[in-house]
């Protein structure tokens, strides 16, 4: 199984990142504490504003999936977005736009499921770049503001903290794909409530960091999380939130409409899981941090190793090796599942 995901196309995606990984850091910026958040490593640029935090972030969606599903591509650039934001402990306010297309109906289509997504979760939709050709190819990104009082951060994670996974269960499968759709039939205040559960945890203290599952699925999502710091960990994927019956394999690759990885404090978690289960989202301990930048999969009594960050960069975006990464918080307790 471990080598069936290694070989995943999107595992190998997220690799390629290192083509320019090393072009967009510098070894002096991490001496800078203001700039430190606004290094890519996060699921957003985080600028240090006031009492908190401006939050950016940009989403590209495959040409193939803009072709044939617009209307979809449009929804999912801004729910993809938002993810990126709630990732941060921060809430979205608004999104632009830029598309290319040669089809006036097709175009219109991305138009409104962005119209549509931005109605749902509460955003302004404050235009962007439009360019229609007969031969220009379809194509879409769509970027995000938001703010956060209180960050969760790549840069906050360190040996000894629990990896919870949170995740909305009610959904299904969208067609022979990874991707697990639960926003439809919802109302919009579910939508947004769902969301919200984690800036209020984040404010009061309960979630250190946090990444968004995404495409390369819970595995690779986890190896971002752990790749800024160098840390390592020990992961229990019979513990993982899953629907009863699911693949384990199939649900390894998910790309969830909501799901989230985050660390925390062992003493936080009941009252993390109790947040997100008031709201319909199924959350529970899947493992702990270490210290060793290897990771390890135990199953069914079986316990493989997976990954070892330290040897084999994952998008390239480490600071492990820089100096100035001190423990913000004490060492907290051991995780135990």
């Amino acid at each position: 199984m471990i080598q069936q995901i290694h070989a995943l196309p999107a595992i190998q995606a997220k690799r390629d990142i290192q083509t320019v990984s090393h072009l967009l850091t510098r070894d002096d910026d991490i001496h800078d504490l203001t700039l430190r958040y606004a290094l890519p490593g996060d699921d957003c640029a985080a600028i240090a504003s006031g009492a908190g935090y401006q939050l950016l972030a940009m989403e590209g969606m495959l040409p193939s999936f803009v072709q044939a599903a617009p209307w979809f591509a449009g929804w999912s650039a801004v729910m993809a977005n938002v993810s990126d934001i709630a990732a941060m402990g921060g809430r979205a306010t608004a999104i632009v736009n830029a598309y290319w297309h040669h089809d006036e109906d097709s175009a219109r289509e991305i138009m409104r499921g962005i119209r549509d997504a931005c109605r749902a979760y509460g955003l302004i939709l404050a235009g962007g770049h439009s360019s229609m050709g007969a031969h220009v190819s379809a194509n879409l990104a769509v970027g995000i503001m938001g703010y956060a009082h209180k960050l969760l951060s790549t840069f906050h994670v360190e040996p000894n903290q629990c990896i919870a996974m949170a995740v909305d269960l009610s959904g299904q499968w969208h067609a022979n794909t990874a991707y697990w759709k639960a926003f439809e039939g919802k109302a919009d205040k579910v939508l947004r409530a769902q969301l919200e559960v984690i800036p209020k945890l984040t404010e009061a203290g309960h979630l250190l960091a946090a990444k968004d599952i995404s495409n390369a699925g819970i595995l690779g999502t986890l190896l971002m999380l752990l790749e800024t710091t160098g840390c390592g960990a020990e992961i229990n994927l019979d513990a993982l939130p899953c629907p009863e019956g699911v693949d384990l394999l199939r649900w390894l690759q998910i790309f969830p409409s909501y799901g989230f990885l985050f660390t925390l404090n062992k003493t936080d978690l009941p009252t993390v899981i109790d947040a997100f289960e008031a709201e319909g989202i199924t959350c529970g301990a899947i493992g702990q941090t270490t210290m060793d930048g290897k990771v390890h999969l135990t199953h069914q009594g079986q316990r493989a190793p997976f990954w070892n960050l330290r040897i084999q960069p994952f998008t390239g975006f480490s600071y492990a090796a820089k100096p100035t990464l001190k423990p913000k918080e004490p060492h907290h307790a051991r995780c135990q599942l």
